[in-house]
């Protein structure tokens, strides 16, 4: 898909440091784009469209209710036009034991990290096929290929929009739609801080390769550039996307006194 023809991009997460960095490059990359920038911490999104110029909108939908995407998604195309690009980039992360996780966390992390994704990549497909275009990137994460102790609901979250986002690819990709599935280890975030404010400080979790946001933004629009479908940050983390038992069995995730 040409730069062209990507006119309206949605993003997800966009208060986020990948989010924000990805809505950056956009701007840089794509001239006259216009994006809106979906996160549920609206004034910071707000403060982010406006850094990047005119003709950028902040909405505050509440991806932990799936169910309630579809109206304002018809109510957004209706009033800026088609989605043209959807980058899938809003996350939560919890590390706790599986038993030390109440359900109702676990289910609010299942919707915003894989059922939310799935629903908007519903609602943009359609159309993009119609027209023979479409740029998609889910942002997925290592914790979805590697399995890592703590991490049961984010893992399966992300392990589930991974799978759906590489079937997508195979699928949408010869009807002009292309998919980017993005696996990233740490990059240092509010989501990273955090997650390492829940794991036991160690050697481990000290020293495992810790990315940022903007160098992965870059890397994500040169896949889409090149027609590529996966990217890996930072790049020692392919190794371990091919060698998936090397985490579980070296605890990369250590859980503290709570988990």
């Amino acid at each position: 898909m040409s730069r062209e023809l990507v006119k309206h991009a949605l993003v997800t997460g966009a208060a986020g440091a990948i989010g924000g960095a990805i809505a950056h490059e956009l701007v840089r990359r794509v001239p006259g784009v216009r994006l809106t920038l979906v996160d549920v911490d609206r004034e910071r999104a707000a403060e982010l469209a406006k850094t990047l110029g005119s003709g950028h909108e902040a909405l505050a939908w509440d991806l932990a209710q799936p169910e309630a995407l579809a109206s304002p998604w018809a109510a957004l195309v209706d009033r800026r036009g088609a989605v043209d690009a959807l980058v899938n980039c809003a996350g939560v992360m919890e590390i706790r034991s599986l038993c030390a996780t109440p359900w109702r966390v676990a289910e609010s992390l299942l919707a915003i990290d894989l059922v939310s994704p799935l629903r908007l990549l519903a609602l943009a497909a359609p159309t993009m096929v119609e027209r023979g275009a479409g740029l998609v990137v889910n942002v997925s994460s290592m914790a979805g290929v590697t399995p890592l102790r703590g991490c049961s609901y984010y893992g399966a979250a992300k392990a589930g929009l991974a799978m759906a986002s590489e079937i997508a690819a195979l699928e949408l990709g010869p009807r002009g739609v292309h998919v980017v599935t993005v696996y990233p280890g740490p990059v240092r975030s509010g989501l990273e801080r955090r997650a390492r404010a829940q794991a036991s400080p160690g050697l481990l979790t000290r020293l495992i390769p810790t990315g940022d946001a903007e160098p992965l933004a870059r890397r994500v629009l040169d896949a889409w550039e090149a027609r590529r479908t996966r990217v890996f940050y930072p790049s020692l983390y392919e190794v371990a996307g091919r060698l998936p038992g090397i985490a579980a069995k070296r605890g990369i995730a250590v859980l503290n006194a709570k988990g």
